[in-house]
């Protein structure tokens, strides 16, 4: 094993060598077994000559029986480290509230880009606020007008894959050593272009209509709903394929059967599919998100390259409209006010140029004062006013860069944390060691306005060192344990003892030259995309800061060239996404979903756009991604020094230029790819004839070899890698906002969608590493077992909640090989019949992840009744996995989808459907479609003729009774 590596770990293996377990545990016992002895000599003065060896025999008893029981207690008392536990004693009971009325996008944008319905002047619709953007313009009326004529004619517009590298490399053409690199597909970016509309004659009201779901469109109103329907994403869309002669569904058509609703719901929502392949949509949610990238814009001297007027424009737009009734915002869309949210929120509109005399303004002062001013905000908050300059450095707890230097071996090592935390914390370490602060922060006229705004009491009289450990209750999720705070009290003392200081600047040297090492690694990696929104912006902010405060740097020009990546514009303003997109996940379900509706065929040129994306998309396997910087970190030696997993072969969460494969999207990345290649006669043909690029057998190998090292001790799979660290990493949690961050758990939703993906390969392909992939199947069915609760259901870590978690849980032990007979999915299905509505479908909230427990109301405040299309597909896929027989719910299930379809084929935006961390919303618009089209089909295939009104619920009952005796007697089999 390389000394770069975390010692015994092979990163290759994606485990810990089991002939060196073996040692380990010999090793141990040995020293245990050493001092027993030892003690007992001492204490209890045992003759050495005469009585050592009745000692030593007594020993050995003792020690074998303290080993089986610890075995024991392990195997059969104990739940694992990845179980996700019971419900929370502390339940969230605050809800959102904002105040009534629609919100209107600036009117300096065209009409197509607002909330208003009038095409011709862009005003705003009858009835709307105006935007705060306008109000501030109002101020200034010459200047407003000029805004208005000059921006009239522009649209938003999302650009993909070529089309939006074009867009950039056209924007920084003047940079030198600025370039695009990585796999251009499923890229997506906002650019606002003049208004071409006048030159293709399409029908824009229908556009609008259909955008809608068939419907008028009332704006944006977050009290009544505070998540955006992506009306303009796909209006753009819907213009586009009608431009090119698609003729959309008809509004007046209402499907009678489960297979029409099927059709229609696919027939809109291929028009939503971008050039290349792939489904975009909002995956924003989160309030914490976008003020990095606004607090990193100002502090580096506010290029406009990073964020120019009209972004900004929209984003104040965004800032605004979701601000709450009390004057706050959560720390996402659906979340009560939190002084995360709000502290965050407040300093981004003040940066946007917001006067602080606003109404906006003068409530969120009120708001963050009533809490006990920024002091008692949460740490993530902290740390950006400490950038900013709002704050001093001595209100923060240690983040010694230094931790870095440690040895390999060592139980706490960063490179052992979960690679979101570990990426995160790396420029936290460097910017926290470096000492950064906003150049100006003390001449800034605003950034001293903010420091009297921000605290009840002067800035120079806080003693900022009593601060650290102060945090408000509502953003006390996930509280800080008394050893933390112990450790963290320790490294203050480390940080300031003079005597110590001659060694600490030593080492935070070396420290702070590694971290820059390691950011510049993880940039060439993902293309400058970086793994996630938070260091995305904290990588930049570092980039700039190592190169003399130059915003010109090539360096920090590429991470620039890459913010667009992260944004996205909807009817509620521009928002940053929780990562670059969903784009693969989405797609990869949505074909599944397709050709379990046997719809594949019929939509050709659907599924030969996802066979081209898929295609580009696996992780360093294209001759784009290989010819890129990134294919030189695939490396062992690279690998190993930076901690990272294999790539190669694996499927992203969004694009192949992202470059961090995942063990659940490369198990439907890769079911995808088999569902084209077996069912679709379109593929089959395009592969033939050379029209359609083929994925080759070995590529496929990739894939299982991805997913086959990421299979964690305990037979379940974790996210990116494999768990590298302990349970009591939790114990040193620094961030009180989020739930199990530390290290990387074993998932259901992971396990499932892996053990799906190695057993449809293996039907594919029975030879290629038989006995690997059913070893890894056994282990992994005995997995999801072990962490079903006692009620029946599974957690979902990774969505709203225990409908998902179900499906995920269901689906995983059948395609396994579990009988659907099982105790453990008879108690599944159980559980999902208990919580069906009287509506006839599922339905759940934010507040199931939150607190762990199913939501008392369901999806009170933005489904229907308490019911969620969403909820319900998740609901249905899983009861129909598992042959539910009954089937007077499956029935009332089907039809509430079919009722709650729009007319044009589409379903309503509900609640907010994803989550992570236990406590943090996040956005899928693409959800409301993929899943109810998903169920039908299911339900279509499982169920078929009983679905239909013309059976009635006894007649349907009889059937299936007397299919199952057919079963159970083998005249029937499970096909027929």
């Amino acid at each position: 094993f390389r000394l770069q590596s975390i010692y015994g770990y092979d990163s290759s293996l994606g485990s810990w060598h089991p002939v060196l377990r073996s040692i380990i545990a010999f090793v141990v016992f040995l020293l245990i077994w050493a001092g027993v002895i030892s003690v007992g000599v001492v204490l209890f003065e045992v003759n050495y000559h005469e009585d050592a060896r009745v000692w030593v025999e007594h020993s050995q008893y003792a020690a074998l029986a303290i080993c089986l029981m610890h075995l024991y207690i392990q195997r059969y008392m104990v739940k694992g480290v990845s179980h996700p536990g019971g419900p929370r004693e502390k339940k969230i009971r605050r809800v959102p509230q904002w105040d009534e009325g629609v919100r209107s996008l600036p009117s300096c944008f065209g009409a197509d880009a607002t909330d208003a319905t009038d095409a011709t002047d862009g005003a705003v619709a009858s009835g709307a606020r105006k935007s705060f953007w306008d109000n501030i313009m109002d101020n200034n009326s010459s200047s407003s007008n000029s805004n208005n004529s000059d921006k009239k004619q522009s649209r938003w517009r999302c650009a993909v894959a070529e089309d939006s590298h074009e867009v950039t490399t056209l924007k920084f053409s003047g940079v030198k050593g600025a370039g695009m690199t990585g796999e251009p597909s499923g890229r997506q970016m906002w650019t606002l272009d003049e208004d071409k509309s006048c030159a293709t004659q399409v029908d824009e009201a229908l556009v609008q209509k259909l955008a809608c779901g068939g419907r008028e469109y009332d704006g944006f109103d977050p009290s009544k709903n505070p998540n955006s329907c992506d009306k303009i994403f796909r209006a753009q869309q819907i213009r586009n394929k009608m431009r090119e002669g698609v003729v959309p569904p008809s509004l007046d058509f209402k499907p009678s059967t489960a297979a029409e609703a099927a059709k229609k719901g696919f027939h809109f929502y291929s028009m939503l599919q971008t050039e290349d392949g792939h489904w975009a949509g909002d995956y924003g949610g989160p309030h914490f998100l976008m003020p990095g990238i606004i607090i990193a814009w100002y502090v580096m001297g506010k290029p406009e390259e990073l964020l120019d007027a009209h972004q900004r424009q929209m984003m104040l737009h965004y800032l605004s409209v979701h601000q709450q009734s009390d004057g706050g915002w959560g720390t996402h869309i659906e979340s009560p006010s939190t002084m995360f949210g709000t502290v965050m929120c407040y300093v981004s509109m003040r940066l946007l140029g917001a006067p602080k005399d606003s109404e906006a303004c003068t409530k969120a002062q009120a708001f963050i004062s009533n809490e006990g001013g920024a002091v008692f905000t949460s740490s993530w908050s902290k740390f950006w006013l400490c950038l900013l300059g709002c704050m001093e450095w001595e209100g923060h707890n240690s983040v010694p860069p230094e931790m870095w230097l440690l040895p390999n071996w060592f139980p706490f090592h960063p490179g052992r944390l979960w690679c979101h935390c570990r990426m995160v914390y790396l420029p936290m370490g460097y910017l926290y060691g470096s000492r950064f602060v906003y150049s100006d922060a003390e001449t800034d006229p605003l950034i001293a306005s903010l420091r009297k705004e921000l605290y009840n009491e002067p800035y120079d009289t806080i003693r900022w060192s009593s601060t650290r450990h102060h945090v408000a209750p509502m953003d006390n999720y996930s509280p800080i344990p008394l050893f933390m705070k112990v450790a963290q009290d320790a490294l203050a003392v480390y940080e300031t003892l003079w005597i110590i200081q001659p060694f600490k600047r030593l080492v935070r040297k070396f420290g702070l030259d590694f971290c820059v090492d390691y950011m510049a690694a993880e940039d060439q990696q993902t293309n400058f995309i970086d793994i996630g929104p938070v260091n995305k912006a904290l990588n930049m902010l570092s980039a700039f800061h190592a190169a003399g405060n130059d915003a010109k740097c090539a360096t920090v020009q590429k991470h620039i060239m890459r913010v667009p990546d992260y944004l996205w514009v909807a009817e509620d303003g521009m928002k940053m996404q929780g990562y670059n997109g969903s784009q693969c996940w989405d797609t990869s379900f949505a074909i599944q979903a397709m050709s379990e509706c046997r719809l594949l065929d019929t939509f050709s040129e659907t599924s030969a756009n996802v066979w081209t994306y898929l295609e580009r998309t696996q992780i360093l396997s294209t001759e784009v991604s290989t010819s890129s910087p990134a294919y030189e970190f695939e490396s062992a030696y690279n690998r190993e020094k930076y901690y990272r997993h294999v790539s190669k072969g694996g499927w992203p969460f969004s694009t192949s230029a992202h470059g961090w494969p995942i063990s659940d999207c490369t198990g439907e990345g890769l079911k995808g790819v088999l569902c084209l290649r077996k069912n679709s006669e379109t593929i089959k043909q395009g592969v033939k004839d050379g029209s359609l690029n083929a994925i080759s057998d070995e590529r496929l190998y990739d894939a299982v070899n991805v997913m086959l090292t990421l299979q964690n001790e305990d037979g379940g799979w974790a996210t990116y890698e494999n768990n590298r660290g302990f349970g009591w990493y939790e114990q040193l949690n620094p961030s009180e906002v989020f739930g199990d961050i530390m290290i990387d758990y074993s998932y259901v939703e992971c396990s499932m969608a892996t053990l799906t993906g190695l057993a449809e390969f293996h039907h594919e392909f029975p030879y290629h590493r038989t006995k690997e992939i059913r070893h890894a199947l056994d282990r992994g069915k005995e997995f999801m077992k072990s962490i079903q609760r006692e009620d029946g259901s599974w957690y979902g870590s990774w969505a709203c909640c225990f409908c998902y978690g179900c499906w995920f849980g269901i689906e995983g032990l059948v395609t396994a090989g579990e009988p659907t007979s099982s105790p453990v999915i008879k108690r599944c299905c159980e559980f999902l019949l208990s919580h069906q509505r009287t509506n006839g479908g599922w339905g759940e909230d934010f507040t199931s992840c939150y607190d762990k427990d199913y939501a008392e109301n369901g999806m009170h405040s933005y489904g229907d009744d308490g019911s969620g299309v969403v909820n319900t597909g998740w609901a249905l896929l899983a009861l129909a996995a598992a042959k539910c027989d009954d089937i007077i719910a499956i029935r009332r299930g089907v039809k509430y989808l079919m009722q709650r379809q729009l007319p044009s084929g589409d379903w309503p935006q509900e609640g907010i459907a994803g989550v992570f961390n236990r406590a943090c919303g996040i956005t899928y618009t693409a959800y409301r479609n993929v899943f109810p089209l998903w169920a039908l089909g299911r339900c279509i295939e499982v169920y078929g003729r009983l679905l239909n009104d013309e059976i009635s619920d006894e007649d349907a009952v009889k059937r299936i009774q007397r299919y199952r005796q057919l079963e159970e007697s083998g005249l029937l089999t499970r096909t027929e």
